[in-house]
């Protein structure tokens, strides 16, 4: 299980405008503001940022001034893999540490999408066991009780971080997790292709296809 949510794309104009430096041709900049306040790039500007993409990392850095913010909550087994990822990128998280113990254990506080039945009764089993300890631990504060929690969480368990990452981080991600076996990755990698221009920028379907 993962989800991505309050997507913000920032800085596409500025990027774009820094995409012009080298030939000083800002004056061939058309993009604009639409009513929603999104920036669209013009013919022009998109045909540079297109040349640029195709051209090569050394030409496109332009797209590493391209922000993304997003909110992700997802299984620690699939963050384990993400933390890969340690240029370019910010990520403030939930602390497991300090707040474990605040609230009551669900079983939809961990990924459990593609369990078995069987599975699922040990998952529901455990559930209900770190819940015991985490009523212990409010109830008594023995630090004992708290290091069970820690140590007996499931890698299942889902956990939100606010993320910042650049277009380029995105391509280098896109291009090595598209094809993995967890299915979070196919779920990011979806959501890569949603983002303002991913087609153009970050994709690079051009290249690809020819």
């Amino acid at each position: 299980m993962i989800k991505l949510e309050r997507t913000s794309v920032m800085n596409l104009e500025n990027a774009m405008r820094g995409a012009r430096n080298p030939m000083n041709s800002w004056n061939r900049m058309d993009s604009r503001y639409d009513e929603d306040g999104s920036y669209v790039l013009g013919p022009n500007d998109l045909d540079l940022a297109v040349r640029l993409r195709k051209a090569g990392s050394d030409h496109r850095k332009f797209i590493r001034q391209i922000f993304v913010s997003v909110d992700i909550t997802a299984p620690l087994y699939w963050w384990k893999e993400y933390d890969t990822y340690k240029v370019a990128t910010v990520a403030n998280s939930t602390s497991t540490m300090h707040k474990i113990h605040s609230r009551p254990f669900a079983i939809d506080d961990f990924s459990h999408d593609h369990l078995t039945a069987a599975g699922l009764a040990v998952m529901e089993d455990m559930v209900a066991k770190l819940e015991e300890i985490r009523l212990r631990y409010v109830a008594d504060k023995k630090k004992e009780d708290w290091y069970d929690l820690i140590q007996l969480l499931p890698s299942s368990y889902n956990q939100m971080r606010t993320c910042t990452l650049n277009y380029e981080t995105l391509v280098n991600i896109y291009y090595a997790r598209r094809n993995h076996k967890l299915e979070e990755w196919h779920t990011f990698c979806r959501w890569i292709e949603s983002l303002p221009y991913a087609r153009e920028i970050i994709i690079g379907a051009e290249t690809e296809e020819a």
